[in-house]
């Protein structure tokens, strides 16, 4: 874990950061690092250490919360259910309802019942397997998040569903703890949840910083692109991040909800810049299932900022991001 900490200290694992020292007299500048959702979670800004490593602490309470692997947790008890109602904590009902929002608003481009279908991909293993395609119809037919019912703090799933809230819940951790920085006085970090990005405030001479987007056909950490950014959270999901090659064909775990296959749209990645790292985190899988040009006229409907990059390197943007995403050399 250290040698694997040393690695990764210097860049982000979607997103890097640029330009972090330098600022000036300011407050010590010191990192926290933790390892929680398969995730290097990396916490730097001016601010004491202990500060810093609670913060990092914090989000291992929501994953216990959140994980589908954690014996207990909310999740794990509304997918064994069997279709009976399940009592959630506040934390958990708040991310369902936001969730299903953006899954109703997108029409199902993003679908949180997505779970039965991912189960048959394993884009971890050394030698991963495309699943046989009858299961995988099957597994498609259970992925509808209008069968989930969410009633105050009640959670009602059929038997044989299942929900995944990977899609959603790392940004809405990432909330919390920027929450738990600025409560504690911190104006000025950086939070790295593998491909989520908080910008919390600017740097502590009055300016912004600058994020880097991944390049899709470079190494990890290698950014294309790059915003300025204040108090915002930048967010990617792209085909790089987990997945196969296969006789010329990109498997990856961004999922059709219809078909339980990876969506195949000529996007490599999208990358969405919100107030809201949980909204972030669900309008960048939504919009690229929805494919550039639907997914570019949802994400002006939703209120965020959005780029496109497709597997030809080409980058496309919202129009209030024109002339600010700069090409990185």
């Amino acid at each position: 874990m250290k040698k694997f900490a040393k690695k990764i200290y210097g860049f982000l694992a979607i997103a890097c950061v640029f330009g972090i020292c330098g600022c000036g007299a300011a407050p010590a500048y010191n990192s926290a690092l933790g390892f929680y959702m398969d995730t290097v979670i990396t916490i730097t800004g001016y601010a004491d250490n202990e500060i810093l490593e609670d913060a990092v602490a914090l989000c291992g309470e929501y994953e216990k919360i959140f994980s589908r692997t954690v014996e207990g947790s909310d999740v794990w008890r509304i997918n064994h259910a069997e279709g009976s109602p399940v009592r959630v904590c506040g934390d958990t009902a708040e991310l369902l309802a936001m969730a299903l929002d953006v899954c109703e608003k997108s029409g199902g481009a993003l679908d949180i019942t997505i779970a039965p279908a991912s189960d048959l991909w394993d884009f971890k293993s050394e030698r991963p397997e495309i699943p046989d395609r009858d299961k995988l119809k099957s597994a498609a037919e259970l992925v509808d998040y209008t069968r989930l019912k969410l009633q105050g703090d009640m959670v009602t799933l059929p038997a044989g569903m299942a929900i995944d809230l990977g899609a959603v819940a790392k940004g809405y951790i990432a909330d919390k703890a920027a929450g738990y920085l600025k409560e504690q006085g911190v104006a000025s970090a950086i939070l790295n949840f593998g491909g989520n990005v908080i910008a919390l405030g600017g740097k502590p001479d009055g300016s912004k910083w600058s994020i880097g987007i991944q390049d899709p056909e470079e190494e990890t950490g290698r950014a294309g692109y790059s915003v300025m950014v204040a108090d915002k959270s930048v967010v990617t999901s792209g085909i790089y991040q987990r997945g196969f090659d296969r006789d010329g064909v990109r498997y990856h775990h961004i999922l059709d909800s219809a078909t339980g296959w990876p969506v195949q749209n000529g996007l490599a990645s999208v990358t969405i810049i919100a107030d809201s790292s949980a909204m972030a985190d669900a309008m960048s899988t939504a919009c690229f299932v929805l494919g550039r040009e639907k997914g570019m006229s949802f994400a002006r409907k939703m209120g965020v900022q959005a780029v496109f990059i497709d597997t030809d390197g080409n980058a496309s943007c919202t129009p209030a991001l024109e002339g600010k995403l700069e090409k990185t050399e």
